[in-house]
């Protein structure tokens, strides 16, 4: 394929943004290589600046689920853009996608909205120092809550792709107040409370890890963490950034009937503008101000276009009762296919799946958690990068990022897909 003005447009970039890009991940570092720039997007396809078609199983990192400029959001941001961009005042839109949000998520009695997921985590464990009175937050080695200073130790993703989970910057007293614990290892968490008796706040979770690749909690480790706050006094937030409103209506809550006690959104709430958010039952999201003593605020919160789109997306997903079935087919189709091609090309592999979320580890041995994730052969994940690219299929430029399955996929871009990868491998 031809990337000639993908280049120059890179090499114009890298002038005047660090790196060429605004967020690492897309400067392919990982994986070598200029980054694609896209032109434009529709459905399950993207179209670069010079032209080249991709199937694309990255979909803007999750939000896409019903497809690129699905028509009904792109319509609402429309309309709404004519009646003005922002005004810094309630709009009864921001009331209306509350309801409907508190309305399909189990356990939620209110909801606050921000402008992106990290702002959602961020304000998550704020307020859950501030309703318990304690400092010290457990989070989990390899997963990622965004770059807000408590969360970059141990992050998944990004700072698992540049060799660096602690980023400089990170005070050494911020960094004492995090607590690291390992997934899926629901005795490691016991001996990080007990460790640390009455001073955690809160432990904070991907339910389905995305940031080290897609890995899923085992049997009962949800629950366990579930018992363990209840026991310890401690809040149990989800960061349902990535699994929310895409794994079920009620996200990650719904599908493994586990009550946490606050949950952040982003991604698919927001239809994809940046939108972020934060719920809670009644007595936690009263403590936020102006009702409480927590602080948290955003000019931007709120914002009309985005809370049009946010309200076009989930009246589609909360309309559609057949919706997260045909994602998990289509998942599971595409599971089954990998599986048979890369037993063929007796390529090394285990395959991840919950839902419309899948990744393919190039490792022996089960990926259930932070060491064994990074087991896999990243010199074998670039090759079969650059292959599937050039095959015209897109995915995450890092082996420690999950496939988002999105409904405007086809059988016969599955099939193709399939193609590519026992294509691509038998080459290596």
């Amino acid at each position: 394929m031809n990337y000639k003005r993908s280049s120059a447009l890179f090499a114009q970039a890298e002038k005047v943004i660090p790196g060429g890009v605004n967020s690492p991940v897309r400067a392919f570092k990982a994986v070598g290589g200029t980054p694609i720039f896209v032109k434009e997007a529709k459905g399950a396809y993207l179209y670069d600046e010079d032209g080249n078609k991709f199937i694309d199983y990255i979909n803007s990192w999750g939000p896409m689920i019903l497809g690129h400029a699905y028509d009904p959001v792109v319509n609402a941001v429309i309309e709404k853009a004519k009646k003005g961009t922002s005004f810094g005042m309630p709009t009864e839109i921001e009331t209306k996608i509350a309801e409907l949000a508190v309305s399909m998520v189990p356990n939620i009695d209110k909801i606050r909205f921000v402008n992106s997921g990290t702002e959602a985590c961020m304000s998550a464990i704020r307020l859950a120092r501030g309703y318990t009175g304690k400092d010290k937050i457990i989070k989990f080695a390899g997963c990622y809550h965004g770059h807000s200073d408590s969360f970059l130790i141990q992050a998944g993703s990004g700072a698992i792709t540049f060799g660096s989970p602690n980023s400089p910057g990170v005070t050494q007293g911020t960094a004492k107040d995090t607590l690291l614990a390992k997934y899926n290892d629901i005795e490691n968490v016991k001996s990080v409370i007990n460790a640390n008796k009455g001073e955690i706040a809160c432990i904070i979770i991907e339910p389905v890890a995305g940031n080290m690749g897609c890995i899923p909690p085992k049997e009962d480790f949800l629950q366990g963490l579930r018992d363990l706050c209840d026991m310890h006094g401690l809040l149990l937030i989800f960061d349902e950034v990535m699994t929310g409103f895409r794994l079920a209506k009620g996200g990650a809550q719904e599908l493994y009937n586990i009550n946490a006690d606050i949950v952040c959104y982003g991604k698919v709430i927001g239809g994809g503008l940046p939108v972020g958010a934060f719920a809670a039952r009644e007595e936690i999201m009263n403590y936020l101000a102006p009702l409480g003593p927590v602080y948290q605020a955003g000019t931007l919160s709120g914002n009309p276009l985005a809370m049009a789109a946010g309200l076009a997306m989930l009246e589609t997903l909360n309309n559609d009762t057949e919706l997260f079935g045909r994602l998990a087919e289509k998942t599971a189709y595409l599971h089954k296919g990998f599986t048979k091609v890369l037993n063929e090309n007796k390529t090394s592999h285990t395959i991840n799946r919950v839902g419309s979320m899948i990744s393919i580890h190039f490792a022996e041995d089960q990926v259930i958690d932070f060491e064994t994730s990074v087991k896999g052969n990243n010199e074998t994940f670039k090759k079969f990068f650059h292959g599937m690219l050039q095959e015209g299929i897109y995915i995450a430029p890092s082996a420690f990022e999950t496939w988002f399955i999105t409904d405007a996929l086809t059988y016969e871009d599955l099939d193709a897909t399939i193609a590519a990868v026992k294509k691509v491998t038998s080459k290596f």
